[in-house]
């Protein structure tokens, strides 16, 4: 699915999926659980979407905050939402408020309570995240302040639109 591919009969959200598409150069569309390995060790933004609607739900943004010595750039923020470590932080906080809404997720978690035993935390915010099947894209940006301005560029497109950021 490429970025005109919106499965919405909206016009407007159409219309703001194409700002946001031409506000930068956007790697192409992966899966989460790949999009990781992949992305750059460099500050950006992220998009992140549904695969099968194509609606874009959560856009953040990665600065160059260091973890063992090196930058992690967007490298490190997409891995800290997959290990399930950013549990209480923008993307991984509105993942983890969907999946407790879920009726069949939190029944599962249960059952997996009950015959596993207790998980961590950071386990169930990881299951949250997969559970959603998203579909990432970036944006290299050349340091963290121009990070933040496109965020905030692409947040005023599609805002109102379903984007689960605050």
């Amino acid at each position: 699915m490429s970025w005109g591919d919106v499965v919405a009969s909206d016009q407007a959200l159409r219309e703001a999926y194409a700002e946001v598409h031409h506000l930068a150069e956007w790697s192409p569309w992966l899966p989460f659980e790949t999009a990781r390995a992949a992305a750059p060790r460099e500050p950006g933004v992220y998009l992140l979407r549904e695969t099968g609607s194509g609606l874009i739900r959560y856009v953040g943004m990665a600065g160059e905050r260091a973890g063992g010595g090196r930058p992690q750039g967007l490298y490190g923020r997409l891995s800290v939402y997959w290990t399930g470590k950013g549990a209480v932080s923008g993307f991984g906080e509105a993942a983890l408020d969907r999946a407790l809404a879920d009726p069949i997720w939190v029944e599962q978690q249960l059952r997996d309570l009950h015959e596993r035993g207790p998980r961590r935390a950071k386990d169930w915010a990881r299951d949250a995240v997969s559970r959603l099947g998203l579909e990432v894209s970036w944006s290299v940006t050349p340091d963290r302040g121009d990070a933040l301005y496109l965020e905030e560029q692409v947040i005023a497109r599609p805002r109102g639109h379903g984007l689960w950021n605050r």
